[in-house]
């Protein structure tokens, strides 16, 4: 399998974590599991380089199964919270755990080319800097709340980020659940769970991050990827894709 990631422009930032391009140029089915990892994507599917469709994901709250057909391309776009607002401008609630068929059309990529993956790149930064327009724009609690989600990996309680950006918890989980389908708490648990790859990637079973104790960190990663500490770091044929492409530090 071949597995790229272009680093957006960085006023992007705020809103998308990467563009991303995957191939399965062998002639048999890969079985791969994507873990949760609190993005979502707009996925354009290609067969023999021939485009077929287009999909936008929800947040995953679990592990998904994904086959991937021989000679497929894949290219994605990650996004992160604030892209649902500001980007997609749509609600995302009736799509956890799902996806959803966008046109060919959508935002004209059936006329783009994807043989130079960095100009592609170069191409959906235009575009989507053209969508959100000004930065001031973003309601200032929603900024602050998702900077700082993604500083702390999910670390603090939902009353440490409700105190830290001025906003109550009862409101920050009624905008979680009308625009993501979860609660901030399960959000900032799938970051933290997410976080602990790289730790297993390098070969440590113990968690770093901020779990009470050995037996909550496995019962927390059982219950978003549906596997062990010791499943997760052996990776059998590659099949967790997030943890395949991680280099170990």
């Amino acid at each position: 399998m071949i597995y790229k990631e272009i680093q957006p422009a960085i006023t992007l930032l705020p809103y998308v974590k990467c563009f991303w391009w995957f191939e399965n140029p062998a002639e048999k089915v890969l079985n791969l599991t994507i873990l949760p990892d609190g993005c979502f994507d707009i996925i354009v599917v290609f067969k023999n380089n021939i485009q077929t469709e287009i999909s936008l994901t929800g947040l995953w709250t679990q592990q998904v199964e994904v086959p991937i057909e021989p000679n497929t391309q894949i290219f994605g776009i990650r996004f992160k919270l604030l892209a649902a607002d500001y980007i997609l401008k749509q609600k995302l609630a009736a799509i956890c755990d799902t996806e959803q068929k966008l046109p060919l059309n959508f935002w004209n990529i059936d006329k783009m080319s994807f043989t130079r993956l960095e100009q592609t790149a170069e191409k959906f930064n235009d575009i989507i800097l053209d969508v959100i327009g000004d930065l001031a724009t973003v309601e200032s609690r929603i900024l602050n709340l998702s900077n700082l989600l993604y500083e702390t990996n999910g670390e603090l309680t939902v009353q440490q980020y409700s105190l830290e950006v001025f906003w109550t918890s009862r409101q920050i989980n009624r905008y979680f659940r009308d625009r993501f389908g979860l609660s901030l708490k399960s959000y900032a648990n799938i970051l933290r769970c997410f976080a602990s790859f790289q730790q297993l990637r390098n070969g440590n079973l113990y968690p770093e991050q901020n779990y009470f104790d050995q037996s909550h960190f496995i019962k927390a990663l059982k219950k978003y990827t549906g596997n062990s500490p010791t499943e997760l770091f052996q990776n059998k044929n590659d099949r967790f894709l997030q943890l395949a492409v991680l280099t170990k530090k």
